[in-house]
């Protein structure tokens, strides 16, 4: 069968955290998501106020996860430029957050950071397509992991940073940890149709439409562990939003057809609703 959607694109994430107004405060004061809806049980946030990429939602009484479970590594905050990029970074610091990382990936700048759960974030900015490296059989991307240029970066943006994440930003791609990379890369790649871009020891990267990813797996901390808990903090859905009603046709037949593995159901909103080999829910929607 074809290849999912290429116009695909992931329209938000829902995370469980374990204080809810302090989870709140972080993504909106320090990230920069405007808040869209509070109450006591979730929050939505996010640059577009029609469609919050965002939905926090409280846990009653959150434990932390055993060691080597399997769910979020980071969700990848997307920026329309470098100096969108640039002054989240100088919002970070300015509010005092710590930084975990940087890096240049030859198709992207990126920093890593975590929220107050623990749970892993990515903001980056893409280099333009056509300066994206191919493998010698020009399939898929290469990846690398090289020094930021952190002085260049901030230089692209030295005012004070404003309150809200730049319009445009959006989750580019989720990135996930998994009790086995090709079990799980089987299921997104055959089950689902998106197109392997690159591979490393014990991660793959699949997307659609030729983007770098929309998925990450890794398994360097969760080989052969078991999903994180419905009572521990994480990551609890990703929705992605394909280009209408009959790509999300053909999607939920390709998961309907027996030799494959998941299966799907409809949602009471027309969505498609999905788990993949370590039980995290994926709902499709049409735009």
């Amino acid at each position: 069968m074809s290849a999912i959607d290429p116009q695909l694109s992931i329209d938000g994430v829902e995370l469980a955290v374990a204080d809810l107004p302090r989870s709140t405060d972080f993504y909106e004061r320090v990230l920069g998501l405007p808040l869209r809806s509070f109450d006591d049980e979730a929050a939505e946030l996010g640059p577009d106020s029609a469609r919050p990429a965002l939905t926090l939602r409280r846990l009653a009484q959150a434990q932390p996860a055993p060691a080597q479970s399997t769910g979020l590594f980071h969700v990848a905050w997307l920026h329309p430029s470098r100096a969108a990029l640039a002054e989240t970074v100088r919002r970070l610091v300015g509010a005092g957050w710590q930084l975990d990382g940087a890096a240049d990936h030859g198709v992207s700048e990126a920093l890593y950071l975590s929220d107050p759960d623990g749970l892993g974030i990515e903001i980056y900015a893409d280099r333009p397509r056509e300066q994206w490296q191919r493998p010698p059989d020009g399939h898929g991307v290469r990846m690398v992991t090289l020094a930021l240029d952190i002085d260049d970066l901030l230089a692209q943006f030295e005012q004070s940073p404003g309150a809200a994440i730049a319009a445009g930003t959006g989750i580019g791609h989720v990135h996930m940890k998994v009790a086995d990379v090709e079990r799980a890369n089987a299921f997104y790649r055959d089950a689902l149709g998106f197109e392997e871009q690159a591979s490393m020891p014990a991660a793959a990267f699949l997307s659609a439409g030729g983007y770098h990813h929309h998925v990450g797996l890794n398994s360097w901390q969760s080989r052969g562990g078991r999903p994180t808990p419905a009572t521990a903090p994480g990551l609890r859905r990703v929705d992605f939003a394909l280009s209408d009603a009959a790509a999300l046709d053909q999607l939920e037949r390709r998961l309907a057809d027996g030799t494959r593995a998941g299966g799907a159901e409809r949602g009471d909103d027309g969505s498609v609703l999905a788990r993949d080999p370590d039980a995290q829910s994926l709902r499709f929607t049409a735009r």
